[in-house]
C-alpha cells in the first residue's frame, strides 16, 4: 500500500514508535501548500478576493516609493486609489 506525504489519514501508518513525532510529519513543500490553502480560506471568509497584475519594473518601483511615503502596503494604496477615482466619477455624475 502506497502512502502519499500529504495524506493526513495515514501519516503514521508505517512508523514504528508510537507517541509524539520529533518533527512535522509533512514535508516543507506540503506544509507550505496547507498553510497557503488555510490563508486563502481566511481571506475568502473575510470577503477578500485575489488580484494578479502584470506590470513593468519601473511601475513597481514607483508604486513601492508611493507606498513607502505613505507607510502602507501595495494593496492598501491600490484600494485607496480605486476608491478615490470611483468617488470622483460618482461626484461628476451627481453634479451633471
Amino acid at each position: 500500500m502506497a502512502k502519499a506525504s500529504s495524506d493526513r489519514n495515514t501519516i503514521d501508518l508505517f512508523t514504528n514508535p508510537p507517541g509524539r513525532p520529533r518533527k512535522h510529519p509533512l514535508t516543507r513543500k506540503d506544509q507550505l501548500k496547507v498553510n497557503k490553502r488555510v490563508q486563502r480560506q481566511k481571506e475568502k471568509a473575510q470577503g477578500l478576493k485575489r488580484l494578479e497584475l502584470v506590470v513593468d519594473q519601473e511601475t513597481i518601483t514607483k508604486l513601492d516609493q508611493l507606498c513607502e511615503l505613505n507607510d502602507i502596503k501595495r494593496a492598501e494604496w491600490l484600494t485607496m486609489q480605486i476608491a478615490l477615482s470611483y468617488s470622483k466619477i460618482k461626484n461628476k455624475k451627481v453634479t451633471a
